[in-house]
Formats: C-alpha cells, structure tokens, sequence
C-alpha cells in the first residue's frame, strides 16, 4: 500500500469490480482507447491486475480518497511486453472516473508509484504512452519529469491499423533524474 496526502493506492477488493466496471463503460473515460469495456472484460482486467500485483510485487494499485474511502480507479506499474523498439519496459500508468479529473490526483498518485519504482522497485527506468490524441495525460507525464523524444513515438501494435489512436506518444523517465528531482 502507497499513501499520498490525499490518496491510499491499495490492493484491489471484490467491492472495486463495481465502479471499475463503471468507470471502464463511460465513453468519456475510454475515449483514448479502442473501445468501453463490458462488465465481463473489465472484470477480467482487474483480474490480470491483481495477478501481475502478485507476479511482480507492484502493479496497477486500486486508488481511493483517502478523506472519502471512494474507490476513483487505478495508477500504478505495468509491465509492457508487446513489440515495440522499447520493450520489455514497466509503464506508469493511470485511469480514473470523471468526477476524479481535474484534482491533480493522477499526478499524485502516479508520483507515488514512481517513488516505489525507483526505490523500493528497484527499477533503472519507467516509461508512459499514449494515443497522439490524449493531451490530458500526456499533461500528466510532463508534470511527473518525463520526457518525450518524438523519434521514440510508434504505432501500438495492439490498435487496428487505421485507428486514430494506433499512434501513440511516448516518455520516458530515469531514476537518476527522478533521484535528483526528488532530492
């Protein structure tokens, strides 16, 4: 468990497959991807969620405010295997429900997961992507030191040829430079 000022990242509960479901079915969230998830593919989600948690002793952790106890998504570490020039890689990533955005809590969050990548984790490096289209998080991933080399930018592979959102942004963040930021 990771805790912010405002935030507990936890493990994921039976209770969070609800509003996960929820949030995974409002178009506006799921606009960067290729489609909503129905109620049965967002439970499978969580279910490779919480079994990469178990794998590799981080992952995507459940995100609730903390004042409230309000289950509002997800942040946290995934591993990224598919083919692409920078792969195998672990992305810091985040999704949350509307009434979420516009708090700074996905910088929060995903700054605390960052913290336990380059510490705890151990990790050299963490990368985040995006569909070209997502400005708001890629906001997101410049607010938490990450850079952009647009030579780095590629066609996901897992999105249809002809998509708008195959073409994706991606930054990149080093634990030297998350170190002496954080110093």
């Amino acid at each position: 468990m990771l805790t912010t000022g405002r935030l507990i990242l936890r493990r994921w509960r039976e209770d969070d497959l609800r509003p996960f479901a929820e949030l995974n079915a409002d178009p506006e969230v799921m606009e960067h991807f290729p489609a909503p998830l129905t109620r049965q593919e967002s439970d499978a989600l969580a279910g490779r969620i919480m079994s990469l948690m178990e794998e590799h002793g981080f992952g995507l952790w459940a995100v609730e405010v903390a004042r409230s106890g309000e289950f509002i998504g997800f942040t946290g570490l995934a591993p990224q295997t598919f083919q692409a020039h920078f792969t195998p890689a672990v992305e810091v990533g985040w999704r949350l429900r509307r009434s979420a955005w516009g708090h700074g809590y996905a910088t929060e969050a995903a700054t605390a997961s960052l913290g336990h990548a380059f510490g705890q984790a151990g990790l050299d490096q963490v990368v985040s992507m995006t569909a070209t289209t997502n400005l708001r998080s890629q906001a997101v991933m410049r607010r938490l030191g990450m850079t952009c080399d647009p030579a780095d930018d590629f066609d996901h592979p897992r999105i249809d040829e002809g998509s708008p959102l195959r073409r994706h942004v991606f930054y990149r963040l080093d634990a030297a430079t998350w170190r002496a930021r954080h110093a």
